[in-house]
């Protein structure tokens, strides 16, 4: 707690210190505390911030006789009054309110006090720092409760919390900074944990890297399966995101009537025609094509579904986005068959929430705990997108994505996704990590570009992502 309440004060230095140059005298410090372990690491930050010379009070949420344990001793080492907190506390106005009433430790809902003390916090416009996790925020689910604490800046401790990344729970954190208060790694490693901030750590030694020996067919052949003529463009922005990321090659292939457009817009992409589910198999039975695409302007009609599982039947790496999700929603025990019948082969589902709640009706929790829950269901890799995309494999383990800028939120750019994806499980990347690095990749790509972005332009963003990743495996 001393450590914890030390890492809070430093935080609170940094902050104050960007108002020292414009204000005279002592800047000022509300600590708003809690009965529980957060409230604890408050009394040790308000501590220290006076013993630096800030003017600091302290507010506490209930009664000090309710305080136990490490909490209560450091509510004794403080020597300052210890005022209620409530609307009131908020006056006069101070420089600097640090929030640590609740912390991780909510449980269900607020009560009305805390509630009605969290909406005058933020109608106060003051700076806020939190403590762990802002009150109010669930830290493993991601959610809010009736209201929460909108921080500047959170300190929390060892590792992030779900509700760190998870949205709406990220957007009242602020900055979040982790601070080191001295757990053995071993502690962390006993955890086992399961989940983990999708940064290129987890799955950079998978990444396929170029060799000076390769030729295209060590880097795989994508296959991306287009629909009507005139829904031709998604799979076209698949398929060029598959080549882009690496793959060696990549075939489109499309009913006969819709060769023609596509040829015109395809240059290093090949374009091969299919006849039906039965022409497709015959395309995929060649052992070379190491995985396809289905489902970006596949289009509604029967045969969908069929195209579907015969890609399921393949040897290859499937990759199932848009429409075939939404087909396959029709039929779910044969699809969720045809998934685990494929087992030696990873199946990639990309949904939105839209064909999330078509492919999963009645799943319920966090995003994260739907996603684990679609995975163990399916027994597919699941891709839940979104600004917080969570990356869920059938054994538990999961990823939170969070470097998605919001210029992705542009027709099309799933679709470049789900290419990405495709064209990394070409090469041979493990489903879990071509996923997870892909999405990743996504958001990099599209802050590269940043304002007017279109989809067309997340693939030639790619090569200077993948020098940035080609360097920092080098490293």
């Amino acid at each position: 707690m001393e450590n914890a309440g030390a890492a809070v004060a430093k935080a609170a230095q940094s902050l104050l210190a960007e108002l020292a140059a414009s204000r005279q005298g002592a800047l000022t410090v509300l600590v708003i505390c809690g009965r529980g372990a957060n409230g604890g690491d408050g009394f040790v930050a308000a501590r220290l911030l006076s013993e630096m010379g800030y003017l600091v009070r302290v507010a506490l949420l209930g009664s000090i006789t309710q305080l136990r344990g490490d909490a209560a001793m450091a509510a004794a080492d403080w020597q300052g009054a210890i005022e209620v907190a409530g609307p009131d506390s908020l006056n006069p106005p101070v420089d600097l309110i640090i929030d640590a009433i609740l912390g991780a430790g909510l449980k269900g809902t607020l009560s009305d006090d805390c509630a009605t003390l969290i909406s005058a916090i933020n109608g106060s416009r003051r700076r806020v720092l939190s403590v762990d996790v802002p009150s109010g925020l669930d830290g493993t689910r991601g959610s809010i409760a009736s209201t929460a604490v909108e921080a500047l800046e959170t300190v929390t401790f060892v590792r992030r919390k779900p509700g760190h990344l998870l949205l709406p729970g990220r957007l009242a954190c602020g900055k979040v900074t982790v601070a080191d208060i001295g757990m053995p790694e071993s502690v962390v490693a006993e955890i086992d944990a399961r989940t983990f901030g999708n940064e290129p750590d987890l799955w950079l030694r998978q990444f396929p890297h170029e060799r000076v020996d390769q030729h295209k067919y060590d880097r795989g052949h994508a296959v991306v399966v287009a629909g009507a003529p005139e829904n031709g463009g998604a799979a076209r922005l698949g398929a060029r995101a598959a080549l882009r990321v690496g793959a060696g090659l990549v075939t489109l292939v499309a009913a006969p009537e819709a060769v023609p457009i596509n040829a015109c817009h395809l240059n290093a992409i090949m374009v091969r025609t299919y006849d039906g589910a039965f022409g497709l198999g015959k395309i995929l039975a060649d052992h070379r094509k190491n995985a396809v695409l289905i489902g970006p302007g596949l289009g509604v009609d029967d045969q969908s579904f069929e195209l579907t599982l015969t890609s399921l039947r393949s040897n290859a790496a499937v990759v199932v986005d848009a429409d075939a999700i939404s087909w396959a929603a029709l039929d779910t025990p044969r699809f969720f068959d045809g998934i685990k019948r494929s087992a030696l082969r990873p199946v990639v589902l990309t949904p939105h929430e839209g064909e999330f709640s078509r492919l999963f009706p009645g799943l319920a929790g966090s995003k994260l705990e739907r996603a684990r829950a679609a995975s163990a269901l399916s027994g597919a890799i699941v891709v839940l997108k979104g600004p917080d995309t969570v990356i869920a494999e059938p054994a538990g383990r999961a990823a939170i994505n969070h470097n998605a800028p919001p210029s992705l939120a542009t027709a099309g750019s799933g679709d470049v996704l789900a290419g990405m994806i495709t064209g990394l499980l070409a090469q041979g990347m493990p489903a879990f990590e071509a996923a997870a690095s892909a999405v990743w990749m996504h958001g990099e790509a599209a802050k590269e570009f940043g304002r007017g972005l279109i989809s067309e332009d997340l693939p030639e963003m790619l090569p200077r992502v993948l020098r940035r990743v080609d360097e920092a495996a080098a490293r």
